[in-house]
């Protein structure tokens, strides 16, 4: 891959190595990392579908990453995900207080990802009009 192929990808490789474990952690062992407990079915398959969406998204940022003509809709998808975990994050931190430091970790991240994805969208537009 040349150095200008992996900046302009940098936001899809990465969020699909973090999106991929967490969808898992999250489907199948939500208490590894989080001080959570699943009691019924119902919050298991609210658990699983999001499983579910997080593996879609990531399927979709390889395919950008491997298929250039799935870059652009694979990086709008990715900021637009990243933003909305975000917002998600930001709105539970204002209403509900301030989480572990690995869930701030984790919004701090997507804030990053977010930026970047709309930064190197908005250049490859500007560059190929």
């Amino acid at each position: 891959m040349r150095r200008s192929d992996a900046l302009k990808n940098t936001h899809l490789i990465i969020s699909s190595f973090v999106v991929l474990p967490v969808s898992l952690i999250y489907g199948f062992a939500p208490d590894f990392f989080f001080k959570l407990t699943v009691n019924t079915i119902d919050e298991q398959n609210i658990l699983k579908a999001i499983m579910g969406i997080y593996i879609a998204f990531a399927v979709l940022w390889i395919l950008g990453v491997c298929k250039l003509k799935f870059w652009k809709i694979a990086t709008v998808s990715n900021f637009i995900f990243m933003f909305g975990l975000a917002f998600g994050r930001i709105i539970s931190m204002v209403l509900d207080g301030i989480p572990s430091a690995l869930l701030l970790l984790g919004v701090s991240g997507e804030l990053i990802l977010g930026f970047y994805g709309v930064y190197i969208y908005q250049y490859h537009q500007n560059k190929t009009t």
